[in-house]
């Protein structure tokens, strides 16, 4: 806490030198608007308005006569070099800040005029223009503006330079058009300062939360023939991902969840045919393909597809809806609020007189805004969301208790009943812990109410968090960083976000150890399940929703020539599979319930798959075999071999196919940016 007190008065003397005299007085005074505070936290919005009142407090005590070093402020170079620190502080800032990378420094001002950009407001004060208070919605942009910019932005043709490194252009090449050279020394030393406290600050602000990726290794079948893992159709990792490049930075490797890169893609895979086609009366089919692996010659991919059977809006049954909003102190961002609100304007605009909304909100306590309401009601609805404001502290499991019992009260039988969460993550659970919190969304759940998640915005973004709820839920995840990613995932594809078809989905392969040496699942590490688990209905997996696609890849090293272990005293394990069995690479075996059952059915077939030439493969395999790749590199995974964004793009550029939806081609757009970025 020290570090961070000791950040903002040096941001704070460079706005007014003469403030370093007063530095223990300073000190104590920011200590004691701490205690003040209920939780005792220092939040973004809070540090914000501590520099505002520091500021106003030390002018009003300078006005009324007190003793002030004006002497440096006098000198010309020494304004100067101020203008030039406030300068390259806001170059630094657009470099790094939400939103702003890859605007002009003077563009960076007019669009950081909010109350969420304290670097920004450091410069404003600096230049004589005073900073937009806190409390003044009127300082965020509309969000059809948000969007014109970053369209405008990313419109650039792939090859060009990176966002950073324009700003950083922009910014070193504005302060040394200075002609003195005394002032170029002290331009040079106010720019390193500048640097130094802004990367000091951004670091500071910056808690985002991923929760660590061990990468499955290969297992030898001989000792390890089973692999049992549940179905994941999260996609918050590729959008949080595209957010990190278009912003001008590589994400965490443990930000990279490669089974959520590969789904986030809709795929043409054939959907269930009924009770006389293979897939029986399940909910759902599966396909498999199997050809060379594109990064490590000798080994092969095997790609096994499930796609649920597709419904249209009509045939959806009724929905009970409970937006539960964060609208804490955090989600006071362009990024944040005003995004969720859009966002949910365009579910709420697709609801129909059967369908119910609810509005929750919570930051220092929970409230209902909206009781249920008939989704016919629209423009009730749409006023209820445009009224949010944020502001306090967060309490979210207060605010979780309270829509489940909004969403009980309205429950529709044979319906869906839904809770949709819309947070940054970055909030506590009052008197609760995280492992309450799961426990009351796992009960709930068997109850029938289904918990999502919608994630937003970056600095302090709780992915860890936000993940385990949706998982607890019998929900998906999704990180939204557009309106056009929210119309995909509220509009597009709504049925699959709403409406889930089979539950608690577990896939379990069998290989063949005559075909197979050795396997590796690509992904899925916080799905890996144990063997036992496969039969076990009390043990959670995934929920797939109507029209969903999966897709899973293995790589698969075929055997060494050895047809037994030798390592064992008491028992021995050889190759056994005779007559058609040998011929068979594996069994694929699925478990799943019905959304409001409690039993398991099971679905088991050998499959006998012959390789193809990659080239010879579906787009769809091989597009899926391209972001995989990608998402090898980017993690600077231990198994992408050859791997290679040359490669990635080749790959990917061949796959294309119909492309509905343009998702493919801005994949591509990606590859370029983190080739750009160094990866």
């Amino acid at each position: 806490m020290s570090t961070k007190i000791d950040d903002i008065l040096e941001e704070l003397y460079l706005i007014d030198p003469a403030m370093r005299d007063e530095e223990e007085t300073l000190k104590k005074t920011i200590i004691d608007l701490l205690k003040s505070r209920p939780d005792g936290r220092m939040d973004k919005a809070f540090e914000a308005e501590l520099k505002e009142k520091l500021l106003a407090e030390f002018s009003k005590k300078t006005k009324s006569g007190h003793k002030r070093s004006s002497f440096f402020l006098a000198r010309p170079a020494f304004r100067i070099g101020l203008g030039v620190a406030a300068a390259a502080l806001v170059a630094v800032y657009v470099a790094f800040a939400p939103g702003t990378r890859g605007l002009k420094p003077a563009e960076a001002i007019a669009y950081t005029d909010r109350p969420t950009a304290p670097t920004a407001r450091v410069a404003q004060a600096a230049a004589g223009k005073k900073p937009a208070k806190l409390s003044n919605p009127s300082a965020l942009r509309p969000i059809q503006a948000l969007e014109k910019d970053k369209s405008a932005r990313l419109s650039a043709p792939m090859g060009a330079a990176a966002p950073i490194a324009q700003a950083e252009t922009e910014a070193k090449e504005a302060p040394m058009a200075m002609p003195s050279s005394s002032v170029a020394v002290l331009d040079k030393k106010a720019d390193d300062r500048a640097e130094v406290l802004a990367d000091r600050y951004n670091q500071s602000l910056n808690t985002e939360g991923y929760d660590r990726i061990v990468e499955s290794s290969f297992a030898k079948v001989l000792e390890e023939p089973l692999s049992t893992f549940s179905i994941d159709v999260d996609t918050a990792s590729y959008a949080n991902v595209r957010r990190f490049l278009r912003e001008g930075s590589l994400p965490p490797p443990d930000a990279v969840r490669i089974e959520e890169l590969v789904n986030y893609f809709p795929y043409d895979y054939a959907g269930p045919t009924g009770p006389d086609g293979a897939s029986g009366d399940a909910p759902f089919a599966f396909d498999t393909e199997l050809s060379p692996c594109p990064w490590n010659q000798g080994h092969s991919l095997l790609r096994i597809a499930l796609q649920a059977k597709r419904i249209s809006d009509r045939e959806m049954p009724p929905s009970n809806l409970v937006f539960l909003i964060d609208v804490s102190g955090s989600m006071d961002e362009d990024n944040k609020l005003p995004l969720v609100k859009e966002s949910l304007k365009m579910l709420a605009r697709r609801m129909r007189q059967e369908d119910r909304i609810s509005i929750v909100v919570y930051a220092g306590s929970a409230g209902i805004v909206l009781e249920p309401t008939a989704g016919s009601k629209t423009a009730k609805i749409l006023q209820a969301i445009d009224d949010l404001e944020a502001g306090g502290s967060t309490a979210g499991g207060e605010g979780i208790a309270l829509a489940y019992d909004t969403a009980k009260k309205a429950f529709i039988p044979k319906g869906s009943n839904r809770v949709i969460l819309a947070t940054d993550g970055d909030f506590n659970v009052g008197a609760s812990s995280d492992g309450e919190l799961v426990r009351l969304i796992e009960e709930e759940r068997k109850a029938g109410v289904f918990l999502s998640v919608l994630g937003f915005g970056m600095g302090n973004y709780k992915d860890s968090k936000m993940q385990k709820l949706a998982d607890s839920g019998n929900g998906n995840y999704a990180y939204i960083d557009s309106l056009s990613e929210a119309d995909k995932v509220l509009g597009q594809q709504m049925a699959g976000t709403l409406f889930t078809v089979a539950k608690d989905v577990k896939v379990q392969i069998e290989f063949n150890p005559a075909l197979v040496g050795e396997y590796r699942l690509i992904g899925y590490e916080k799905r890996a399940l144990a063997a036992r688990d496969f039969a076990d209905d009390a043990k959670d997996a995934g929920e797939l929703g109507a029209g969903a696609s999966v897709t899973a890849l293995y790589e698969l090293i075929p055997p060494s020539g050895a047809s037994k272990r030798g390592d064992l005293k008491y028992q021995s394990t050889s190759l056994s599979p005779q007559g058609a069995a040998a011929a068979e690479l594996l069994t694929l075996k699925f478990r799943y319930k019905k959304p409001d059952g409690s039993a398991s059915s099971l679905i088991e077939q050998p499959l006998q798959i012959a390789p193809r030439e990659l080239a010879k493969c579906s787009a769809d395999f091989r597009f899926a075999a391209a972001v995989a790749e990608w998402g090898l590199i980017l993690r600077g995974s231990a198994y992408k071999g050859g791997a290679s964004l040359e490669q990635t793009a080749s790959l990917a550029r061949g796959s294309l196919g119909r492309d509905l939806g343009g998702y493919r081609a801005e994949f591509l757009e990606l590859v370029s940016l983190s080739k750009q970025l160094g990866r």
